[in-house]
């Protein structure tokens, strides 16, 4: 334990280089790739969005691939093509940029829906199909996508089901005053990305995964987990409520963040501190906003659900 909590202070310090100001973000980010998770990062446009995601990739040994989506890309351009070999009289499969580790979709609502949902089953299942043919991902697998939730024009949002694959969503926000002159002091921040040295493998990645899941939890704990998601169920001020898969993520993020504090079960903290994150973005409030907007309504439904939610001693 001690040792991963050494290795995980080193990654969020080496990110913490290029991003400023936002431990937080940071340590949302890992707690999702060590749960096997997506990320979605909603801002405007400047905030660090863009080099959150690449300065994860760069701090660990793995491969990373940026799609720029725009109202003309096509499935094929992510997923990858079948070409015909005139010499050998048959078809290759040429792989996409989905064929990566740390996939950074940029502006994933500018693109249409079937393009958005190419994505479904790469973000589900941790594979591809094409033409009959069924391609597994490499492992680490992770998306991390971004959106400006303020800017519509031209843009398809997106559909409940798409955004019920991302574990969590958050958002940066504006860096605090000290920071931002720091960065500021620093204008060529974009070098400092491509200059990060990795300080974990790939394959300690894929271990911390399978620590996570085998984090001890309680029975008290998936109570007061359950009781939760049962809340925003039953809810007169939501609509929509919790799936079984926001449940699950919760758990499986919950454990994710008792293994980065060093600990080898959960305590209701792990459970209370995610439930913004991973739940705000899978509830509709009764007035109807917030599925595909900021969200504080959802927010603050969540939070009157979490105060009054029962916390086991």
């Amino acid at each position: 334990m001690d040792d991963i909590r050494k290795k995980v202070e080193a990654l969020q310090g080496n990110i913490g280089r290029v991003i400023k100001g936002k431990p937080e973000a940071i340590t949302l980010a890992i707690i999702t790739l060590a749960a096997r998770g997506h990320l979605l990062i909603e801002d405007v446009p400047g905030v660090g969005k863009t080099i959150l995601a690449q300065g994860l990739a760069m701090s660990i040994s793995s491969s990373f691939q940026r799609i720029q989506f725009t109202s003309d890309l096509l499935p094929s351009d992510i997923l990858g093509v079948a070409v015909y070999d005139s010499h050998k009289g048959t078809f290759e499969f040429k792989s996409g940029p989905i064929f990566s580790n740390i996939i950074l979709v940029d502006e994933i609502n500018r693109t249409s829906p079937k393009t958005q949902s190419s994505l479904l089953e790469a973000m589900n299942e941790f594979q591809v199909s094409v033409d009959g043919h069924t391609y597994s991902l490499p492992q680490p697998f992770m998306v991390v996508a971004t959106q400006n939730p303020l800017e519509y024009h031209g843009t398809y949002p997106l559909p409940e089901s798409q955004l019920d694959r991302f574990m969590m969503r958050t958002r940066l926000g504006y860096p605090p005053l000290k920071e931002e002159k720091e960065i500021l002091s620093h204008p060529r921040i974009e070098e400092e990305v491509k200059g990060l040295q990795p300080v974990m493998s790939s394959e300690e990645v894929i271990e911390i995964q399978k620590m996570a899941e085998k984090i001890k939890v309680k029975e008290e704990i998936f109570t007061y987990l359950m009781s939760i998601v049962t809340a925003t169920r039953n809810s007169d001020f939501l609509r929509l409520g919790v799936s079984p898969r926001g449940a699950l993520f919760l758990l499986r993020a919950a454990k994710a963040k008792a293994l980065m504090d060093g600990r080898d079960y959960c305590i209701p903290d792990d459970v209370k501190s995610l439930a913004i994150p991973i739940l705000a973005h899978r509830i509709i409030p009764t007035s109807g906003y917030g599925i595909d907007g900021q969200g504080e309504e959802s927010e603050k439904v969540l939070l009157e659900i979490l105060d009054q939610a029962p916390v086991p001693l």
